[in-house]
Formats: C-alpha cells, sequence, structure tokens
C-alpha cells in the first residue's frame, strides 16, 4: 500500500471491527479535542499505540 501523505510503502493490512455507537461517539469526541482533527481510524491507531506504549508491547 501507497501512503498518501507521503508516498513512502508501508507494510499495513485492514481490520474491520464493529464498535458499539456509544464507543464511536466517544472516539469522535477525543477526535474533535485534538489540535489536527484525525480521521476516526488515526484516532483509533493513536489510542491502540498509546494503550500499547503504556503496556509495553
Amino acid at each position: 500500500m501507497i501512503s498518501k501523505k507521503n508516498d513512502e510503502k508501508t507494510d499495513t493490512q485492514a481490520v474491520l471491527v464493529r464498535m458499539p455507537v456509544k464507543m464511536i461517539e466517544r472516539i469522535d469526541a477525543l477526535r474533535r479535542a485534538e489540535d489536527d482533527l484525525p480521521t476516526r481510524p488515526e484516532m483509533i491507531r493513536r489510542l491502540v499505540e498509546q494503550r500499547m506504549d503504556e503496556k509495553g508491547g
């Protein structure tokens, strides 16, 4: 997959996850609190990365 951001090749794979509407609403609220208003998928990536960093994973 080619990154649209900087045209570098990245090794990615799509993941489909179903979430309760309330959880999506909370994610969207967090997105709006960010300075750069990330996309929903980007916000989810940030949250997962943050959690893995906290757990040393």
